[in-house]
């Protein structure tokens, strides 16, 4: 495998350096798109290792920017139940490169065709996956796809790199995240769910019978411990951390 040269193992340590200093998931969600872009894929996905049981893909991409409509009808048709993808990243930690035309040959009959037929619409016909895992062992995986010409070898090392720091940071971020949460009072989360549920703060304040100044104190107070920059944030926050529903 080549070596990698100065300007590029700089640009590496660069965006490592950038991957630490993340404070929330939608950080790294802008990140990865920029990286997407840098290497000429137009998409990614980061992942937890989807358990024997499950049959969506959609329930184990912790970020992703993959179409809608793609990942909609990848789970519709259950193509995780027999992805050669899937199969591969269970039984190996090693980073590897795929085609659809590949893989479909790999795959059920019944099942090549629509996932050919699927990822090709989409100009998603190839790429590359990185397994990775956290700090706690927890293994995942994370992907670039598109219609470009396979990643090189000194690539797939900055790639996998890169992966690994995305990985652990993320699973920093939901620890975080965590701690902030278990922080929370009952009041606060009451506000956040009334706000959730379309409430201003004059409309909580008489639910509760509490002041509007106090209902703005908590929700404050709450998009604070969350890390957020407004009370939209924290709701979808809390939303995304099971605190609220």
């Amino acid at each position: 495998m080549t070596d990698l040269d100065p300007s590029v193992t700089e640009r590496i340590g660069d965006l490592v350096v950038e991957v630490k200093s993340f404070k929330t998931q939608f950080d790294v969600f802008r990140f990865m798109k920029r990286v997407t872009e840098l290497f000429g894929a137009r998409c990614f996905m980061v992942l937890n290792m989807p358990g024997p049981t499950t049959r969506d893909l959609g329930s184990s991409s912790i970020i992703t920017n993959w179409p809608s409509d793609l990942l909609t009808e990848f789970d519709q048709v259950s193509l995780l139940s027999d992805s050669p993808v899937l199969a591969h990243l269970r039984r190996a930690s090693i980073p590897f490169r795929y085609d659809v035309d590949d893989n479909a040959l790999l795959r059920d009959p019944r099942s090549a065709e629509v996932s050919k037929s699927l990822f090709k619409r989409f100009r998603m016909n190839r790429g590359a996956y990185f397994p990775v895992h956290d700090a706690s062992g927890a293994r995942g995986a994370v992907s670039f796809n598109g219609d470009r010409e396979p990643f090189t070898n000194n690539e797939m090392m900055e790639l996998t790199y890169l992966s690994i720091h995305v990985f652990n940071r993320l699973a920093e971020i939901r620890e975080l995240d965590s701690r902030n949460s278990d922080m929370l009072t009952e009041r606060e989360l009451d506000c956040l769910n009334w706000t959730a549920a379309g409430k201003t703060s004059v409309e909580i304040a008489e639910i509760l019978t509490l002041s509007e100044h106090t209902i703005n104190h908590y929700l404050n107070r709450a998009t604070k411990k969350l890390d957020a920059v407004n009370r939209t944030q924290a709701v979808a926050k809390a939303l995304r951390l099971g605190l609220i529903k």
